[in-house]
């Protein structure tokens, strides 16, 4: 293992140094324990830091969160440097918990080369030492709700995405979202019974599962067996003249019933992640730390963590 002092080189040459983000031992990082819930493993997801991922892991590690969700923006940077992420997680003493491998589009004229980012991007995760990537889509028509043939078409190819990366040792979950195909519990459901289930498991996002008119401890319990991570999320209405219209908040400040939802990840024994994700500061006088300090303060409230 490494020394102190050669980690911070190792840091300084990467220019973290000059950000000033310390070295963590697992000695010193205070990190937070599910009681509750046992086997659930809270993570804390880096996109509410917009793309400033170095901030993101010194912040989140410091708050004590176990793991860390990272998005595809970092492989401008460390692409081609995956050993230089797990250096960097290490030192922050947090788990790869979740990589956004982006969308995987119906349509295109070319699935191969959409299946191909997305193994490509498994092998990244790999080599950083992560095991999960989620996928997202934009085909969702702006005229409508989709086709059933659409959402089969959709699950077709991420059945061959995950068939894919499992061979790499990576595994595909895909993730229910606003606005694209799967956003409504009916679409969720035609799009996962078209999946194998070894090869694409399910991502939750609670958030996005109520706005889109659902119940996420039902979904909880009706995926139980394929639920392998969720993200901790709330949203409420952002009011004014859009009825429809939504903002994602702090964990305690929305509208999701989170006591539901953890109520039912302890009734089916969950174990996995749970990721608290929040799209961007709702509050523009906070800054992602402080939001993250609210969602942090809510989870010990209710019980579901200590320190």
């Amino acid at each position: 293992m490494k020394s102190e002092s050669s980690r911070r080189k190792f840091l300084t040459q990467l220019g973290v140094a000059a950000l000033s983000i310390p070295f963590y031992s697992c000695s010193t990082v205070n990190a937070l324990t599910a009681t509750r819930i046992p086997g659930l493993k809270v993570g804390y997801s880096a996109i509410t830091w917009g793309g400033n991922d170095l901030l993101a892991m010194k912040d989140i590690s410091e708050l004590g969160f176990k793991g860390i969700q990272l998005r595809s923006n970092i492989l401008k940077e460390y692409g081609k440097k995956p050993l230089e992420v797990k250096e960097l997680l290490n030192s922050h003493n947090l788990e790869f918990s979740m990589f956004s491998s982006g969308n995987a589009n119906i349509n295109t004229g070319n699935d191969e080369a959409v299946i191909q980012m997305h193994v490509d991007n498994a092998k990244f995760v790999k080599a950083v030492g992560g095991k999960f990537i989620q996928v997202t889509n934009s085909s969702r028509p702006k005229d409508g709700a989709p086709s059933q043939a659409d959402l089969k078409k959709y699950a077709g190819l991420l059945n061959e995405i995950g068939k894919r990366t499992m061979d790499i040792g990576i595994q595909t979950t895909y993730h229910n979202h606003m606005h694209q195909l799967g956003e409504t519990p009916q679409e969720v459901d035609v799009i996962l019974e078209n999946c194998d289930d070894d090869k694409v498991k399910f991502l939750l996002d609670i958030a996005h599962y109520h706005q889109g008119g659902g119940d996420p401890a039902k979904a909880i319990r009706q995926y139980q067996n394929r639920l392998k991570a969720l993200h901790l999320k709330d949203v409420r209405p952002k009011g004014g003249n859009d009825a429809k219209a939504y903002t994602f908040v702090e964990l305690g400040q929305g509208k999701v019933d989170l006591t539901a939802v953890f109520n039912a990840l302890d009734e089916i024994k969950f174990k996995g992640w749970g990721i608290v994700e929040l799209d961007s500061v709702p509050d523009k006088g906070k800054s992602p730390r402080q939001c993250a300090e609210i969602t942090r303060d809510y989870l010990k409230k209710a019980g579901i963590i200590n320190s």
